[in-house]
């Protein structure tokens, strides 16, 4: 007989009536809150007319096809900027994880089988870089992002590097968020035990594989929600693509509110789009983390040897007439 820890105390009749109770005076207050403080507001100044509702939720105005049309291109542009900007944050933050780790673990290296000069300068080299590094994703990680785009619009062109301003927008995301990620997998990394490193120098790994094949996996699924979370930022800061006139969905919303003058109306429009899309975003990144946790537990499960073929000729003579 299997014994439960019971964590907490089963509610009982009473409680659950209260619970009940409770809930639905929660749904009153919230319901008469809305009304009062958001509806009738509303209604009383004309933002629920079907005048400025109709060009985003009725087919027949004469506005509507446009209206969509912007918002759709708006929409794409997103998720080119989006996807573009994940990707390479993602190759960017793993590889300057995998590079800083790599300087630590070198930090102490006397360089014995080199001449002395040669080892001093790949001491040098190495505390230079570990320097570099850590300088680049404190002042990269502290900056906002809208500044980091801005110097990045600005400053390429000053250089003669001229290029679409999707990827002015792009080049800014990857800059901010890669080091972020970079961080993230970085101490996912760092916690993992330390077990796992010396096992792997026993078996003959390199710093080099061990952080490649040991290391990296494993910090990818212990931090995935926090990944998760970072690309739905990274989604959500391109709605800064605005102040370089990128048309994304929020600078298209902008241009839709200079015709029709219904800002309220289409920024909630926005809003609920940006909301499915990061909620989309999310449930994917809970199906992949249950996934991988259900492949791991099938790996782990012990392998069922066939039973020898003298104990299956034993139980055939037994049971035979």
């Amino acid at each position: 007989m299997t014994q439960q820890t019971v964590l907490y105390d089963v509610p009982g009749p009473r409680q659950r009536r209260l619970t009940l109770i409770i809930s639905i005076l929660a749904t009153i207050l919230v319901a008469a809150g809305a009304y009062f403080l958001i509806y009738q507001p509303l209604d009383e100044k004309g933002q629920l007319s079907m005048e400025l509702w109709g060009p985003l939720i009725d087919p027949s105005n004469e506005n509507f096809t446009l209206v969509w049309q912007r918002i759709w291109v708006g929409i794409e542009n997103t998720l080119i900027a989006a996807g573009l900007a994940i990707v390479t944050s993602l190759v960017i933050g793993t590889l300057l994880a995998v590079l800083r780790l790599q300087l630590k673990s070198i930090a102490g290296n006397r360089y014995a089988g080199f001449s002395s000069p040669v080892a001093y300068l790949l001491r040098g080299l190495g505390t230079g870089l570990a320097v570099l590094t850590r300088v680049c994703v404190e002042v990269f990680r502290g900056l906002p992002v809208v500044i980091t785009i801005f110097f990045v619009a600005r400053g390429f062109p000053e250089f003669g590097i001229t290029l679409d301003t999707l990827w002015y927008l792009v080049i800014g995301l990857t800059v901010y968020n890669g080091v972020v990620i970079a961080e993230i997998l970085r101490s996912g990394m760092e916690g993992l035990p330390s077990g796992q490193r010396e096992a792997a120098v026993a078996i003959g790994l390199s710093p080099l594989q061990t952080t490649g094949l040991i290391l990296l996996p494993q910090a990818f699924r212990i931090m995935l929600p926090a990944l998760i979370s970072q690309l739905v930022v990274v989604l959500k800061d391109t709605s800064l693509g605005f102040i370089i006139s990128y048309e994304e969905t929020l600078n298209i919303g902008k241009q839709i509110i200079g015709v029709l003058s219904n800002p309220i109306q289409v920024y909630f429009v926005i809003a609920v789009l940006f909301i499915l899309v990061n909620y989309s975003l999310s449930k994917l990144a809970q199906y992949v983390q249950k996934r991988l946790a259900r492949g791991r537990k099938t790996a782990n499960l012990p392998a069922q040897n066939p039973p020898p073929a003298a104990l299956v000729s034993q139980a055939e003579g037994a049971g035979g007439p």
